[in-house]
């Protein structure tokens, strides 16, 4: 029996990367598994990657007041909750004087605020036994370039751990962090492949094990925080960054 058995999880920002993967690892594990993003094509190439029965939901993860739609929408097609991560994210990184209030409210908007009224709106759909995942990132603790504003939301985020597994205990509800070091994804492929690998070693010498990581190892660290072998973790960030977040670089 897998680890996930009777289980049904929602992965927010679930088309590539992280999410995908982690949706991939849920599903071998047996959770029933619903994925969100912002387009109907990449949902559907998703699920078809996947090749296994799989929710999507159209969802931008910025948009505030759809949250409380999206939770309504999966209430109507599940009994329950059990998993919740919280992985979309705006990544936009630049510098100081390149920020605008309005690019400033947006990240925002989609990795601190959207994420707490997602929480808010499912709370009379999760189970007794359910865990919360909310995928920060080590720039919430060390300084690199451009990444000050992108750090300071994904702080933000992660202290949601603490406050909300306080205030949420009496519903059964665990809430932790994992804040994934330098990774390999797609999300620098807009680069091109050549700046792209420039970038990728740039990032590699930064990183104590001398290596990336990649986003099946950030997969099956969502399981364990949301399997109940976590059962007694709670509150706290679990760190998957090849050291970088503890030590100096």
């Amino acid at each position: 029996m897998g680890r996930l058995e009777g289980k049904h999880a929602l992965i927010t920002g679930g088309t590539s990367g992280i999410g995908l993967e982690t949706a991939r690892e849920f599903l071998a594990e047996g959770a029933s598994v619903a994925i969100t993003g912002r387009s109907r094509e990449r949902l559907a190439a998703a699920a078809r990657e996947l090749e296994a029965p799989l929710l999507t939901l159209v969802s931008d993860a910025g948009d505030v007041p759809g949250q409380a739609s999206l939770a309504a929408r999966l209430q109507a097609e599940w009994p329950k909750l059990d998993i919740l991560m919280s992985n979309a994210a705006d990544v936009t990184h630049l510098p100081v004087e390149a920020w605008t209030e309005e690019a400033f409210d947006r990240i925002l908007a989609t990795n601190l605020k959207a994420p707490f009224f997602l929480v808010k709106s499912l709370l009379p759909l999760f189970s007794k036994q359910s865990s919360i995942i909310l995928v920060g990132s080590v720039s919430a603790y060390v300084g690199h370039e451009n990444a000050t504003v992108y750090g300071a939301s994904k702080a933000g985020l992660l202290s949601y751990a603490r406050g909300l597994t306080y205030e949420l205990k009496d519903h059964g509800i665990r809430v932790n962090g994992l804040s994934p070091g330098p990774t390999v994804t797609n999300a620098l492929s807009p680069l091109g492949p050549e700046r792209q690998a420039a970038v990728y070693e740039e990032l590699r010498r930064t990183v104590p094990l001398h290596r990336l990581g990649s986003a099946t190892e950030l997969a099956k660290a969502a399981v364990y925080l949301a399997s109940d072998e976590s059962a007694y973790t709670a509150g706290t960030v679990l760190r998957v960054d090849g050291g970088i977040g503890e030590l100096a670089y």
